[in-house]
């Protein structure tokens, strides 16, 4: 598998939010080591191994394989000009969700300036993206999604994006139904224990996969940054 690489927000690291998540999807996108999981919540290995893989994060530009002729260093660079230009983004306080059948983090009130970044993301990077195989846009179930959806994942490889977009930060693959309270519940209470506090965007961080393992953090560009 060629490798892809995805442009992500990931907190800060060593805050409690960053430690939070890794813990509860018991893996470190930075050292790529596994991370025990939360004292009583050890069961959470059984319902979050397929988000595990993309580790803890909110995604700005979905997984993605380079163009022919596009270098990794072409795309450190394009995104390094999107950081450079780009002011803070203060998204406020989180709160566990329910999003269809898996949970999540989500802001509680998200800025208008969120999906502006998320677009500006998705737009930056669009010229250095592959098109879509046919087994990668099945993967994307177009069979389910409404005609925009459709539209919008072959257009820009995602269906997720602009008006779609919605920031979110999983902690659980597919629950089913009888579960999906307790989890809710149990996993609010760990979140509120961590130490939860408002959260500002400073940076974004682009993240390689290899032949499907665990994605892993390959920069972190902060937002104003000269770079050198």
């Amino acid at each position: 598998m060629t490798r892809r690489y995805a442009l992500y927000w990931l907190p800060t690291p060593g805050c409690p939010l960053e430690a939070f998540g890794r813990s509860v999807l018991g893996y470190d996108t930075a050292s790529g080591e596994a991370v025990a999981h939360p004292a009583g919540l050890g069961e959470l290995a059984a319902v979050n191994a397929g988000a595990r893989v993309y580790g803890f994060h909110a995604t700005l530009k979905a997984p993605m394989r380079l163009a022919p002729g596009v270098t990794e260093a072409d795309l450190v660079v394009a995104a390094r000009g999107l950081a450079t230009a780009h002011p803070p983004v203060a998204l406020g306080p989180l709160r566990v969700a329910a999003l269809g059948r898996f949970l999540a983090l989500v802001p509680e009130a998200p800025p208008p300036e969120l999906g502006l970044l998320a677009a500006e993301c998705v737009a930056a990077l669009e010229p250095l993206r592959a098109p879509l195989t046919e087994s990668e846009r099945a993967k994307r179930r177009p069979e389910r999604l409404d005609p925009r959806g459709r539209a919008l994942l072959d257009r820009w490889g995602y269906p997720h994006v602009f008006e779609a977009f919605r920031f979110h930060m999983t902690l659980t693959d597919a629950l089913p139904e009888p579960d999906r309270d307790g989890w809710h519940r149990r996993l609010a209470e760990a979140y509120a224990a961590s130490g939860r506090e408002p959260v500002t965007i400073d940076a974004i961080c682009l993240l390689t996969q290899d032949a499907g393992g665990p994605f892993r953090l390959l920069a972190r560009l902060p937002f104003g940054a000269s770079h050198g």
